[in-house]
């Protein structure tokens, strides 16, 4: 199974009169997190597999990054930006699912997942806004291995 998770590009700061998690989810992309977004979705759409599930966070810079993408998505409340790494995985069923996912999201719970299914012995891994992790998982010898297939960043494309 495939999985890829896509960090929202850059987004407005959150205002310290700004209080609560509406006002979180209502953060828009600055038009630098646009460019980001175009550009890594233009690479996206070239590389994604055939019957890609997609989905993303409720969260507005979530779904602006994604729109980009220019296919079906599903916002989901599991990938809220205050969501964990156990829903985002059984959300997407890793590994078994048969189909790739890719998951437009948050740190630090997509950091979290990276670090997780790699068995790295922090809990977390910085990834950075705009930037997509793609991991595989796949048996070798009898046994379950998970690859980075890649790492992007919209500056390197």
């Amino acid at each position: 199974m495939d999985l890829i998770l896509w960090r929202h590009a850059e987004a407005e700061d959150l205002e310290e009169t700004d209080e609560g998690c509406g006002a979180d989810l209502s953060r828009r992309l600055t038009p630098k997190g646009e460019r980001q977004a175009l550009r890594m979705a233009a690479w996206l759409d070239r590389q994604l597999p055939e019957g890609v599930r997609v989905f993303c966070s409720p969260a507005v810079r979530t779904e602006q990054t994604v729109i980009a993408l220019g296919r079906k998505y599903k916002a989901r409340e599991e990938l809220r930006p205050d969501g964990s790494v156990d829903e985002l995985l059984q959300l997407v069923q890793w590994p078994e699912a048969r189909q790739p996912a890719l998951i437009v999201g948050h740190q630090p719970t997509l950091g979290r997942t990276v670090a997780r299914l790699l068995d790295w012995r922090e809990q977390d891994c910085s990834i950075r806004k705009g930037a997509v992790w793609w991991l595989r998982q796949r048996e070798r010898d009898g046994q379950l291995q998970t690859l980075i297939v890649t790492v992007q960043t919209p500056e390197l494309l």
